[in-house]
């Protein structure tokens, strides 16, 4: 597995998992805005874990593809989420 990988992948994870956990505990009213605090978590989250892996090789393309997926991730929760209600 690529640093690449390893680097994104938990960050990902949290963000599906604060996408699940969204949409069984949170009230319909309150979506939008919880996944936009997601995804601000997620950003900071990012930065933590490039910060200690201490290594500038990538870090561009390890931020990117941590953020870029997460996107991702969070924009097909919010469309599950809207259809559902």
């Amino acid at each position: 597995m690529t640093l690449l990988a390893r680097s994104a992948a938990p960050v990902w994870l949290l963000a599906l998992a604060g996408a699940i956990l969204t949409g069984v505990f949170a009230a319909p009213a309150d979506y939008l805005v919880l996944l936009a605090v997601i995804l601000g978590g997620v950003v900071i989250l990012t930065f933590v874990v490039q910060l200690a892996l201490s290594r500038p090789e990538g870090f561009v393309d390890r931020c990117s593809a941590s953020i870029a997926g997460s996107v991702v991730i969070l924009a097909a929760a919010t469309l599950v989420l809207q259809l559902s209600q």
